[in-house]
């Protein structure tokens, strides 16, 4: 089952998103897949900030900046939390000399999404909103937001359910069956 909860920033989509697999993970070891990398103190404070959010609710962590399709074995058949695919996406397109395209970045991650979603019994996936700024950037920005509109669109299509959460809000815009 994958289940695809999207906000913007600051919407409380994270917070959500650790409730809900928390509520449908039944018996299942609850994986956390960290793919923020820290580069320096806010980015340090953010993951720590995470980190003490989901104390006590029993996930396994496992940081995964990339290829997100290459974990553990025990993981088979559990439950996992993606958090979030805006680093994924930035991490896959800029782990390199050049930024990779946007198409071949967005290919990947949907491929391994669908390679880690065949492993799980439930995988819920948080992502940013994307396209909603009407602020003009430079071509890496434009490719790496469009990189990540392209993700957006093809797990919302593959996804059970698709939830929006606006100010700390949870909005179904899709439920399958």
């Amino acid at each position: 089952m994958l289940i695809l909860i999207m906000g913007g920033s600051g919407s409380g989509k994270s917070a959500y998103a650790e409730e809900y697999i928390c509520s449908v993970s039944g018996g299942r070891k609850k994986y956390y897949l960290a793919t923020m990398q820290v580069f320096d103190e806010e980015t340090r404070a953010k993951a720590e900030k995470h980190r003490r959010a989901r104390s006590g609710k029993g996930f396994f962590t496992i940081e995964q900046p990339v290829s997100v399709c290459k974990t553990p074995e025990e993981m088979k058949g559990n439950a996992a939390l993606l958090e979030c695919m805006s680093n994924l996406t930035a991490n896959e397109m800029f782990s390199g000399k050049a930024p990779k395209s946007y198409e071949a970045v967005a290919e990947k991650i949907v491929g391994d999404i669908e390679s880690l979603n065949r492993e799980l019994e439930v995988l819920v996936v948080v992502t940013n909103n994307v396209f909603e700024d009407g602020i003009s950037y430079d071509d890496d920005t434009v490719s790496y937001i469009k990189a990540l509109g392209s993700v957006n669109r093809r797990l919302a299509a593959m996804a059970d359910q698709v939830i929006e959460v606006v100010a700390g809000i949870p909005v179904t815009v899709k439920e399958k069956g």
